[in-house]
């Protein structure tokens, strides 16, 4: 990794580096997903600010790809990337990490737990700390912080009054901190998913263990609307391994669904049920095929594979060709 300016120029000899935009600063969950990428070692990352930014990269050419957190396992979505995929034109996941979420107590070079009455963190990390904070802490003061890195930048640059903040394990590679005590999150199995987005390209060839990310509205709102959407999945054995609705904005009672199906759109079913969703729903967002995380290969019955498709499709087509029936 290095923190050279996009626009700075190569030498001729040089290789041209891919650029790779990220939530920064040093030391963020979001970095670590970035690190599991074999493809951004040695390239140019580059932190910003927030999804927005960061897609912006993409999209306008700064980056090559960036990567975001859509997921987590405690508190779900992430309302923002989800709401910026489907809004967003011309994007498409390419790969997908899992990060567990482990956080450490830091304080200034020479602090002890004892010295810790006032503790600095982003909402969100204090909420999944409490357990540990009221039992090991149990007189501290919370002050929010803007995010889990910031919380901790304040010790160091001097703007927070707090003894101690909470932050990712990675901010201790990055800054003079003291470890005050690790492993604080009351949630041991807490993982956030990370996905890397490029612009509109081809989906890598199917692996297998792949997972298909797409954005679907209802038509309108009637009952069964959303079984019918349903229904273009589970008629084809596709299993949905994330379903999650997100409000368009337009009018009360509007959604868009979020949805996560194994498999790849190279599929036989998989590309029937997104055939049967163009038809269905006035718009469908396809946000990419890519490998799983966690390689698990797509089991399903063998009435939905591949072969069975393509022999129907070749038993309609005799019919109406008029070949005789075997």
């Amino acid at each position: 990794m290095t923190s050279e300016p996009v626009d700075a120029p190569a030498p001729d000899s040089a290789p041209v580096r891919r650029t790779y935009s990220y939530l920064g600063p040093a030391g963020t969950f979001t970095e670590a997903a970035l690190s599991q990428v074999p493809e951004a070692r040695e390239q140019i990352w580059r932190p910003v600010r927030n999804v927005g930014e960061a897609l912006s990269d993409v999209v306008e050419g700064r980056s090559d790809a960036a990567m975001i957190a859509i997921e987590n396992s405690v508190d779900g979505g992430v309302s923002t990337a989800q709401d910026a995929l489907a809004t967003v034109p011309g994007l498409r996941i390419i790969g997908e990490y899992l990060v567990p979420v482990e956080f450490v107590l830091v304080g200034r070079p020479g602090a002890t737990l004892d010295d810790v009455s006032l503790i600095a963190a982003h909402p969100v990390a204090y909420a999944q700390c409490l357990q540990w904070l009221g039992r090991e802490l149990p007189g501290h003061a919370h002050v929010p912080a803007a995010s889990n890195v910031a919380s901790a930048m304040g010790l160091i640059d001097g703007t927070s009054d707090a003894d101690a903040a909470i932050a990712p394990p990675g901010i201790l590679e990055h800054h003079d901190l003291t470890l005050l005590a690790e492993n604080i999150g009351d949630n041991a199995n807490a993982v956030t998913r990370f996905v890397l987005v490029s612009r509109t390209v081809a989906a890598p060839p199917p692996t297998g263990a792949d997972k298909t990310s797409l954005i679907v509205e209802l038509p309108d709102d009637h009952p069964g609307a959303l079984l019918e959407m349903l229904e273009q999945f589970a008629t084809r054995g596709i299993n949905l391994s994330l379903l999650a609705s997100r409000p368009i904005g337009d009018a009360l009672g509007r959604y868009r669904f979020v949805i996560d199906a194994d498999g790849h759109i190279s599929d036989e079913r998989m590309a029937d049920a997104l055939l049967g969703l163009r038809r269905f729903s006035p718009k469908v967002v396809f946000l990419g095929s890519y490998p799983r995380a966690d390689r698990a290969v797509v089991h399903y019955p063998d009435r939905y594979s591949d072969d069975v498709f393509v022999e129907a499709r070749d038993w309609l087509r005799g019919l109406i060709s008029g070949e005789p029936e075997a």
